[in-house]
């Protein structure tokens, strides 16, 4: 450890937002909050497009009740960026640090979050200019490695459960086929997540993919019709990066094979292309094969609902999203180096988490696929283990009656 520098600190916002990336936000504004080595907190609009361009607002010694009202809202309150710096933009990023005597940087996001504050460290060591940088986890999508889970997740996975538990409800009142659509381009946590819905053996989703099974054109229909000839009825959840048996997206496939109009758009409806293209696999292929029956075919894409709604974040996910933030202050000013906040579960039957400094080049760019051992052998569903992580992280479900 080396010792305390005196300076400003930066906190940004970058990626998707989630339900409670503000909670991460406002453990750092409370961490920050009476330390001398910290002389202003300067948080950043728009992320590291905000440093760039020198947009910040002082967030040292915002009022509390303000503070705490952010914190439950989602979205990111400082606003957030997709820009991906490589290293001529962080060499900027870096010189508008220097400029403004910046010696902490907190950045709250996914891994390419992760590479950027990776980045940066490392000029700063090669400058010989001491600056502590700390990422703080965020995505809903639970793919960044090292950690046991992701602020954002449990919240993301609540919502996603309980719209299919109403969804399932809604299909088994008018029986047919319903496929919804998840967030998840390369890993299927958020996909997986649905599968908490199920109570008993007639509970959908009754069949679930993920882009780390891949799911050919014959399993799909064979799946749909199996389940439809024995219930009655069929309700999918499928990732939106779900991959055919040779490993090409399934969105990209659409792409390929799909009919343009005379401007080049494939004739679907614009984002929901991947599940109305499975909805007319059903209506026509799963039709024929149980016997020509004209079916009740229906398909929602979920989207951004999935980490911007109010009101219904995960209590566990928010007390989390809070400690990550606070956690990478007290790191920085403890003089431990650079790193990213990470989680690990405490063993033994009761829930309860640790945290410790993860490397950044161990979180920076990489993504963390759903375990082998939460799929089931035949690719369509998802195991009890899975339910045994994934539960803890939710919250107290609603109960569903059945008559």
């Amino acid at each position: 450890m080396s010792a305390v520098v005196k300076g400003n600190a930066v906190v940004g916002q970058s990626g998707g937002p989630t339900a409670v990336i503000n909670q991460s936000l406002a453990g750092v504004v409370e961490a920050v909050a009476g330390h001398d080595a910290i002389d202003r907190l300067l948080g950043a609009r728009n992320g590291v497009r905000g440093i760039v361009e020198e947009r910040f607002i002082d967030l040292k010694g915002l009022e509390a009740d303000l503070l705490e009202r952010v914190a439950q809202t989602p979205a990111a309150a400082l606003g957030s960026t997709r820009d991906k710096p490589d290293e001529e933009y962080c060499r900027g990023i870096f010189q508008v640090f220097e400029k403004n005597n910046v010696r902490y940087f907190f950045y709250i996001g996914g891994n390419d979050s992760a590479d950027t504050a990776r980045i940066v460290n490392d000029m700063a060591k090669q400058a010989g200019y001491d600056l502590r940088v700390f990422h703080i986890p965020k995505t809903i999508d639970n793919d960044l490695k090292v950690t046991d889970h992701c602020p954002g997740y449990g919240s993301a996975a609540r919502f996603v459960v309980s719209a299919i538990m109403g969804d399932d409800r809604d299909n088994a009142s008018l029986p047919g086929v319903k496929i919804d659509v998840i967030m998840g381009r390369h890993a299927g946590w958020l996909t997986a997540a649905s599968s908490l819905a199920r109570r008993d053996d007639t509970d959908g989703p009754h069949l679930v993919y993920v882009p780390e099974a891949r799911m050919s054109e014959d399993r799909f229909v064979n799946d749909v019709a199996a389940v439809y000839g024995g219930l009655g009825r069929c309700l999918v959840a499928v990732s939106e990066g779900v991959e055919d048996e040779t490993g090409l997206a399934w969105g990209e496939r659409i792409m390929q094979t799909s009919e343009r109009d005379s401007h080049g758009n494939i004739q679907l409806s614009g984002s929901g292309a991947l599940g109305d293209y499975l909805a007319e696999l059903v209506k026509t292929k799963v039709a024929a094969k149980l016997g020509g029956k004209k079916l009740r075919v229906r398909a929602d894409t979920f989207g951004y609902l999935q980490r911007s709604f109010a009101g219904f974040a995960s209590p566990v996910d928010q007390k989390e999203a809070r400690l990550a933030g606070r956690k990478a202050v007290q790191y920085a000013l403890a003089g431990r180096p650079s790193g990213s906040v990470a989680f690990r579960r405490k063993p033994g039957p009761k829930y309860g988490i640790t945290c410790f400094r993860a490397k950044l080049a161990d979180v920076a760019r990489q993504t963390k696929p759903l375990p082998k051992e939460f799929i089931n052998a035949a690719g369509n569903g998802i195991t009890d283990a899975f339910r045994d992580y994934a539960l803890p992280l939710v919250g107290k479900l609603p109960e569903i009656g059945k008559l």
